[in-house]
């Protein structure tokens, strides 16, 4: 009966340690204009981020910023509210973060897509224009038209980057193709525009394009769906959205957002987060392009044989992809 008594004590007595330690130790994230729900990039950070909920028992606090003055504000406020780690999902949070990181040099900051040299900073980039690159001979290969089309959100280096590698590596398969390019607008308002993606996505299939891909946030929607309304093909970005539209979406160019995030998370727990820079390409499964049951039929084995030789020899340094942002 003692034994038993001690042994309850013992084990009430562990789980109060492990759940004073899990409120100890409180996560957060800032969602970036598009809304935490935007089926790409900003959700990709919500399913890294309850992956690690799930996994280790811990609630994390979110903020979604819908105006850019939120930004710093919602980081010091994880800040001042115990948050042992903020990730900060965007290149836009750039500024906000060497702010509120010199304010609290004992907090953690983990900032998605640009770089923000402070010891307390880890920054995360990825080689976008490689999956890119990737998903560019897809199109080409599928491409009956000889053209096909591009459609970014804001118009700013970062997407540029993805266009630059979606252009090499279709011109990789068809030196002639034809690539017709739009950005949605120069505002964060360009992240969430499914009305004016549809259109521009429109616009190119009206010009012979077969084959579109979005490099957009939420605005992708618009041209998936547009795409599903003409009969042609579209190629979803950041997370796998080959799911919305089965038939239509020959392929997604995955960026691991999720894998970052959790990463992040979950090294700050256990006491082996850095700052510094993370690069993550194809070499460090960063990206890639997504080939599951809605889309097999699209893609065939000639096909799927080609860009995986090509991201063997990208990783080999035998193609040379540009980054734009280094140009």
């Amino acid at each position: 009966m003692k034994r038993t008594l001690i042994s309850a004590l013992a084990a009430a007595t562990f789980g109060l340690v492990a759940s004073v330690q899990a409120a100890d130790f409180q996560p957060a994230v800032v969602f970036d204009m598009g809304g935490k729900f935007d089926k790409s990039f900003n959700e990709a950070a919500y399913h890294g981020a309850e992956r690690f909920r799930k996994e280790s028992g811990i609630k994390y606090r979110e903020f979604e910023v819908t105006n850019v003055s939120q930004r710093e504000q919602a980081l010091r406020n994880m800040a001042r509210r115990g948050a042992a780690i903020v990730v900060a999902m965007g290149f836009a949070q750039a500024s906000a973060v060497d702010k509120v990181a010199r304010e609290f040099p004992k907090t953690k900051f983990t900032l998605i897509d640009m770089v923000v040299d402070l010891p307390n900073v880890q920054s995360v980039v990825f080689k976008e224009h490689e999956g890119s690159f990737l998903v560019g001979m897809a199109a080409a290969l599928a491409s009956k038209t000889g053209k096909v089309g591009f459609v970014g959100g804001m118009d700013i280096p970062l997407i540029r980057k993805f266009a630059l590698g979606y252009v090499e590596g279709a011109k990789h398969v068809n030196p002639n193709i034809e690539i017709f390019q739009n950005m949605t607008g120069t505002t964060p308002a360009a992240w969430n525009d499914p009305t004016k993606g549809g259109e521009l996505a429109r616009s190119q299939f009206d010009r012979g394009a077969d084959v579109v891909y979005a490099a957009a946030g939420g605005t992708g929607v618009g041209v998936y769906q547009a795409a599903k309304d003409s009969g042609k093909l579209a190629i979803g970005v950041d997370s796998n959205q080959n799911y919305m539209h089965p038939g239509t979406m020959l392929t997604s160019m995955i960026k691991r957002v999720d894998v970052a995030v959790y990463d992040a998370f979950m090294t700050a727990k256990k006491g082996t987060w850095k700052g510094g820079i993370k690069v993550l390409g194809l070499a460090e499964e960063g990206v890639g392009w997504a080939l599951d049951k809605h889309n097999r039929s699209l893609v065939s084995a000639a096909m799927e044989a080609k860009l995986e030789q090509a991201r063997k020899d990208i990783i080999a340094g035998k193609i040379k992809v540009t980054d734009y942002m280094s140009k």
